[in-house]
């Protein structure tokens, strides 16, 4: 399996995954993407059926990488998705499930269902790429005799889920920007708390929109980056959205035991790294009926899937919300989508995010937008009214409590049930990391598991900054020697 940027360079010298995963942004500022979507048969998917968590994610990614031994890649998925490492909260009779799916219940004639995905070490999501992503960099760091220093941005949990993942690795350092008090105290607690020499946690004045594009920019700075040995775990990192793909299949599986054949799913979508891996799981040929993007009042993505308009914010106009990990105005990940909406067209790809740094763009009359309604994509949008509202639902009709962010997710999948077409809600993150929202709906504290006593009032490690690149490429080059 080769690579591409959705921008047109590698073309004629397509890279291989490993080059990918430590490269980050191609050298024209395009994401990474396979030259050709690999595809499972009915009988290779009947036969991943019987799989369990570890063994299945190997059997996905071994699609998309053939630059690793197989045996090597294997022996990584076994030692990332364990009992011991996804048992935080849930039973431990479930924990070996790595994602177990809780049944809500049937409204409207399908049945509801939440993928639990917040078992991991920092309770969110992100931990069930981001654990893989940190064991694939120390091999292939160790494999080639070289190091690497990690430049992200986070609204929330992806930068405490690349910390716990790459903490003490070998070869790597890591640099985290965060919007500067926009977080929950929880998830800056997670963060700042952390002591280890390689972690450099660094809060931005400004929105997540404003750290992801000093990101950018200095990765468009190709002699910095090549210099300083610059890589992303971000969502532009393909390899974390590629893992995720894996717990489409394992939650497709288990939405069908009873027989039904396809299945819809319902994402919390921000950054639209989640749900696009739900889109290559579907291109792989997993028969997902309907992908539902679900935001927050920063609906930027709403719009685009019901009018074929992409118009993004500045940071002025990003709204500070109760679901924060989604106050996002501009889609890093989105790029890809249109990349694949548009047939793989570079260069109306490059012409199409000219125009975002105007603005946005219009594709409306495309042809290409037809696609959508091919490709599944509903969405709709969620408000802080709404989301107390499903908080409080779901915590008396079912005995959940879920954190704002699915709430969001539960208020849009309502609007497109289907009788008889199970109905997957993913679950974004334990309901601890936004005690505030949950306290103002449930009138009582969020549950938190023992581990995680008392982490607010731990020792912090952090720096303020002004969102200036050339400020930041001063502090790595500081920081790393």
């Amino acid at each position: 399996m080769r690579y591409i940027s959705t921008r047109g360079a590698l073309a004629d010298a397509p890279q291989g995954f490993s080059d990918s995963l430590l490269g980050g942004l191609a050298p024209d500022g395009g994401l990474t993407w396979p030259v050709q979507m690999p595809r499972v048969t009915p009988a290779e998917l009947e036969r991943w059926r019987q799989l369990s968590y570890a063994e299945l994610a190997f059997a996905v990614l071994s699609k998309f990488i053939d630059d690793i031994e197989p045996a090597v890649l294997k022996a990584l998925c076994e030692k990332t998705y364990t009992p011991q490492v996804y048992c935080n909260t849930r039973p431990s009779e479930r924990a070996a499930d790595i994602t177990p799916l809780t049944a809500l219940g049937l409204e409207q004639g399908a049945p509801l269902s939440l993928l639990a995905l917040s078992n991991g070490p920092t309770l969110a999501f992100k931990d069930m790429a981001m654990q893989l992503l940190g064991n694939l960099f120390e091999h292939a760091l160790g494999a080639r005799g070289e190091q690497i220093n990690i430049l992200g941005a986070t609204s929330g949990d992806t930068g405490s889920a690349a910390e716990y993942a790459l903490r003490g690795k070998q070869g790597v350092r890591v640099f985290m920007l965060s919007p500067h008090g926009r977080m929950s105290p929880f998830q800056q607690a997670q963060m700042f708390s952390l002591q280890d020499a390689n972690i450099f946690n660094i809060a931005m004045h400004g929105v997540f929109d404003d750290c992801q594009d000093v990101v950018k920019r200095v990765n468009e700075d190709l002699a910095f980056k090549k210099q300083y040995r610059i890589g992303a775990v971000n969502s532009i990192n393909f390899a974390r959205v590629v893992a995720q793909a894996v717990y489409y299949f394992r939650g497709w599986f288990a939405a069908t035991a009873a027989g039904a054949t396809e299945v819809s799913f319902a994402v919390p979508s921000g950054n639209f790294g989640n749900v696009l891996a739900g889109h290559i799981a579907r291109r792989m040929g997993l028969p997902i009926r309907k992908l539902v993007v679900a935001t927050n009042e920063n609906r930027v993505l709403d719009e685009f899937f019901r009018t074929g308009v992409y118009r993004i914010r500045k940071s002025a106009e990003t709204l500070e919300t109760s679901s924060p990990s989604m106050d996002i105005s501009k889609a890093s990940n989105f790029e890809r989508f249109v990349f694949d909406l548009v047939g793989g067209d570079a260069a109306r790809v490059r012409e199409l995010f000219t125009q975002v740094e105007r603005g946005g763009f219009d594709l409306s009359a495309d042809p290409a937008f037809q696609r959508i309604a091919e490709y599944g994509f509903v969405s709709g949008c969620s408000s802080h009214t709404h989301r107390l509202a499903v908080i409080r639902d779901v915590a008396g009709r079912y005995g959940e409590v879920i954190d704002p962010h699915t709430a969001d997710g539960i208020k849009v999948a309502r609007e497109y049930l289907e009788p008889g077409v199970p109905m997957v809600v993913l679950e974004t993150a334990q309901p601890v990391k936004f005690s505030a929202t949950i306290e103002a709906a449930l009138h009582r504290p969020a549950p938190r598991p023992a581990a995680f006593e008392g982490i607010e009032s731990l020792p912090k490690r952090f720096e303020v900054m002004d969102t200036d690149v050339s400020a930041m490429k001063d502090y790595i080059a500081r920081h790393v020697g």
